[in-house]
């Protein structure tokens, strides 16, 4: 009797532990909602990309984390990303009139559609594209982000 006694508070600790085990390792998850302001199409979509690191920010669509397109509604849109671990993020966006989900750009890379960066960076020609550290925001829980969009380079 004894033994099984022994046995079963063994096998009970086992349990509490493997619960806490579970506990301590599943990992947190966040919602960015993303606030997008000033679209002045009301044809095609937006487009929104997001990234964890600078490897293809804010041009390619390969290296997103997370992306949607929507259709547009109205000069603003609003979408929920959920499942997001905490980190650093950065988020671009694409008026995407011909429906390709991306940014369309002339002989000079000069954007021919509408775009809009985290942070609202400025963009020129003297500044170039913007880098990942200057759109880059940090998420530890649920934030909002607001872009306005903007259909030509900074002066």
């Amino acid at each position: 009797m004894l033994k099984l006694s022994k046995i079963s508070s063994l096998l009970l600790a086992i349990l509490v532990s493997a619960s806490f085990a579970k506990t301590a390792n599943a990992q947190q998850t966040t919602t960015l909602t993303v606030v997008v302001n000033g679209i002045k199409h009301q044809k095609g979509q937006i487009c929104l990309g997001i990234y964890s690191n600078e490897k293809g920010f804010p041009l390619s669509t390969k290296n997103v984390v997370k992306s949607a397109c929507k259709p547009i509604t109205g000069s603003s849109l609003k979408e929920k990303f959920t499942g997001l671990k905490p980190g650093n993020y950065a988020v671009a966006v694409v008026d995407d009139q011909n429906g390709d989900r991306q940014l369309n750009r002339d002989l000079f890379g000069i954007p021919k559609e509408g775009f809009g960066i985290s942070n609202n960076p400025t963009v020129s020609i003297t500044t170039g594209t913007p880098k990942f550290s200057k759109a880059s925001f940090s998420l530890s829980k649920n934030t909002t982000v607001n872009i306005d969009m903007k259909y030509g380079l900074d002066p």
